[in-house]
């Protein structure tokens, strides 16, 4: 292995999460929430969006995947690197009050133009987000919890899915989608400051010291460089493959969240109103039992053996893959739901997995920085690359297939989820010779 940290001595102390730690999950899961439902604000507002100001597929795809993404992926580099050398609640919490004041001037927008300089400036504020709260729930939960701690964090993205469908779309209904923006974007500035009074900055590496006993006149670890972080990173074959893996996954995941609301009303013939209700508890239910259910399996199945952090991953997405295209095809919107419901939860075991993995493999103060970097060939692939994508091929079956063009385009990301599959399947081969080489060690 190439991070630092030491397996647990044999009857070495176990160190335990304290109320404390239950307390700050639960303000930065709340967070996590308004993040996403701030992200995905965008795409659940799409149909009134593009009413108004008469935006196409394609270029709806670029608001939420490639101008967000550039910003969100490669401003987290320097961010995390910044945050893992300083105090990683204060970054946190400037992050949630300038993303939370971009979502607000999104309300504000009157053109195109406008819209994307905003969205622009909330990938700039999300940046900060994700990769601070990885670390610091890494040093409130001892490894052993640490997967089940993280799959509760990330039920941020499916709570936040579900409430920014409920909230934004009967916002929508009842006044205007402008107000929905500026309602969510005050609520984040608040939020913030939460953050800074209430939340106490972890000693990095703490609980990992419990575990490991070191030895008295044990050396202090230098801070991780910049460059040398980035290095072990895409020098490790197993942290590199799970990166790939998941950009590969989230293109398929980013492209439907994206377009999915849109989907369902232009073709499937639901209203706004349905989709405050159906749409919200459908993303709630599914993708949340998903996160909950793979932090578990992880936690139980990675004692047994470390592949288990590729296979669960790669067997969701086998059995979600038919379901997606039954979802498609289905030519009611009840029916569409109900094939969705499943793969809604199983498109998301890679996400614990993969941020357990990751937040275990390197030391303590590049962990940050390493999350950083996951997140970074994650979300410029995924997120950056599957919405403008997916907008893009809409635009162009329009012509050929102008009353379910976006039905053609999804049924386009099937091969992109053999391409996740088989990434996860050769990361589990990748993970075996990891183990025979540290065993022969």
């Amino acid at each position: 292995m190439t991070a630092s940290s030491s397996p647990t001595v044999p009857g070495a102390r176990s160190a335990r999460p304290g109320a404390g730690a239950w307390f700050v999950l639960a303000v930065l899961c709340f967070v996590y929430v308004l993040n996403f439902l701030d992200r995905q604000l965008l795409s659940i507002l799409a149909k009134p969006i593009q009413d108004e100001l008469g935006v196409t597929d394609g270029q709806l795809g670029m608001l939420g995947g490639l101008y967000f993404a550039a910003f969100y992926c490669i401003l987290a580099i320097p961010v995390g690197w910044l945050a893992d050398r300083t105090n990683r609640v204060r970054v946190l919490s400037l992050a949630c009050a300038l993303w939370s004041a971009a979502t607000a001037a999104c309300g504000l927008s009157t053109n195109y133009g406008q819209l994307a300089v905003s969205r622009m400036a909330v990938g700039v504020g999300e940046a900060g987000g994700v990769p601070p709260s990885y670390a610091i729930i890494s040093d409130y939960f001892p490894s052993g919890t640490r997967g089940t701690a993280l799959s509760l964090f990330n039920l941020g993205p499916p709570i936040g899915q579900a409430l920014g469908v409920a909230f934004g779309a009967s916002i929508a209904a009842a006044y205007s989608w402008r107000d929905a923006f500026l309602w969510v974007g005050a609520i984040g500035v608040a939020t913030a400051v939460v953050v800074f009074l209430f939340v106490k900055e972890p000693k990095k590496g703490g609980l990992d010291q419990l575990e490991t006993h070191p030895p008295a006149d044990a050396a202090p670890i230098p801070r991780a460089g910049f460059w040398s972080t980035c290095k072990m990173f895409f020098s490790n074959p197993v942290l590199r493959g799970m990166a790939l893996a998941c950009a590969a996954t989230q293109f398929v995941t980013y492209a439907l969240l994206n377009f999915a609301t849109l989907f369902l009303m232009r073709e499937k013939g639901m209203t706004l109103e349905q989709v405050a209700v159906w749409y919200a508890l459908l993303v709630l239910i599914g993708t949340g039992a998903g996160m909950l259910v793979s932090g578990r399996l992880i936690d139980r199945l990675a004692k047994r053996s470390k592949t288990a952090y590729a296979w669960l991953p790669a067997v969701g997405l086998a059995l979600a893959a038919p379901l997606f295209a039954a979802f498609v095809w289905a030519p009611t919107w009840p029916l569409a739901l109900m094939f969705l419901l499943l793969p809604m939860g199983l498109n998301y075991f890679y996400l614990s997995p993969a941020v357990t993995l990751v937040q275990e493999e390197v030391r303590p103060d590049q962990r940050v920085m390493s999350g950083a970097l996951l997140l970074l060939v994650m979300n410029l692939i995924g997120l950056g690359l599957g919405p403008t994508y997916l907008g893009a091929a809409s635009d162009w079956f329009r012509a050929s297939h102008p009353d379910n063009s976006l039905q053609m385009a999804l049924y386009t990301l099937l091969p992109f989820y053999a391409l996740a599959i088989a990434l996860f399947v050769g990361l589990a081969g990748k993970i075996r010779r990891q183990v025979a080489r540290e065993t022969a060690g």
